[in-house]
């Protein structure tokens, strides 16, 4: 099961990621952001995975 969520997990951020380049290429977000933008869409992904796999974890 853990396998098959860490998967999961990989393919949730790569999609997100792919999401927010479009977000910043059609919102013309200047190149100095972006990283920003990247860095807190990441964390956040992040820490909802982690607090999802917690709950199945414990449910």
């Amino acid at each position: 099961m853990i396998s098959a969520f860490v998967v999961l997990a990989i393919f949730i951020l790569y999609f997100i990621n792919t999401l927010t380049n479009s977000l910043c290429v059609q919102k013309e977000i200047p190149e100095d952001k972006q990283g920003k933008v990247f860095r807190t869409i990441n964390i956040l992904i992040t820490i909802l995975l982690v607090s999802s796999y917690v709950e199945i974890l414990f449910a």
